[in-house]
């Protein structure tokens, strides 16, 4: 059994309901998780939706976090977008802002940021992109930014003083060099619970991640994220929660 002094935060991307269509069961996940990266209405989420996403999270004590993307609902967020570096960070700033009027009105707060789908993947790489969204998290405060370990971001975000969170995946592919392989991809996603399961365990205990090469990769992550959009989503996740009881490693918030 492994000690009781470890833990792990788990994280889900939620809020992201429009017009009255919903991604995933964002009361059931909340039940779970200690972390909830919430939509900010630019890839996905409509002010009400995200409202009781935010109310439901204040509730159950999980911390709120802003899921800022690019201005793209139609394709989700999942699609690149070469913008001027100074429209994103005003972007970001904006989506957090708005995030944040929601979330006290509920009586809780934005406390850390994650970046959604291609702008996650793109400021993981691409440096201008990345000092964008710094600069647009910084001018609205110094919070947490939640980024993939090994990032160009990573460094950014460091050097400018904001504290990063890293994270890991519990059914995204990971390359050997630490990228995640495309959603584009047929392997892109993991379908074996177990082995989903097996992930959030390996990383809760030894801070590592297996690519799909079989390399072992040292992520030393603080959170893990589960999708609450994969089929089977909340099945998944209590699968997750029950081994991490039966090994006393204990689900709380990074912060």
């Amino acid at each position: 059994m492994a000690g009781s002094d470890l833990c792990i935060d788990l994280n889900a991307d939620l809020g992201e309901t429009t017009g009255g269509n919903p991604v995933a069961d964002d009361a059931a996940m909340l039940e779970m998780v200690s972390s909830a990266n919430v939509a900010t209405g630019f890839h996905a989420g409509d002010p009400y939706s995200i409202s009781k996403t935010v109310k439901a999270a204040a509730e159950r004590g999980v911390v709120v976090g802003a899921h800022v993307g690019y201005n793209d609902m139609a394709g989700f967020g999942r699609r690149f977008i070469d913008y001027n570096p100074a429209e994103l960070a005003s972007e970001v700033t904006y989506q957090i802002g708005a995030l944040e009027a929601l979330a006290r009105a509920a009586g809780t707060r934005v406390q850390y940021v994650k970046p959604h789908g291609a702008l996650y993947n793109t400021i993981a790489r691409d440096e201008k992109q990345a000092k964008a969204v710094v600069d647009g998290v910084r001018a609205f405060g110094d919070i947490p930014l939640m980024l993939l370990p090994g990032g160009v971001a990573v460094d950014v975000a460091e050097k400018a003083g904001l504290t990063v969170v890293r994270e890991a995946f519990s059914d995204r592919n990971y390359n050997p060099d630490g990228t995640l392989v495309p959603r584009s991809e047929d392997n892109a996603v993991m379908h074996d619970a177990d082995e989903v399961v097996k992930r959030v365990y390996d990383v809760a205990t030894t801070g590592s991640i297996t690519a799909v090469d079989g390399t072992t990769l040292q992520v030393d992550a603080q959170s893990v994220c589960t999708h609450g959009d994969s089929p089977g989503a909340v099945e998944l996740l209590r699968g997750m929660v029950r081994r991490l009881a039966d090994d006393g490693i204990e689900i709380r918030s990074f912060l």
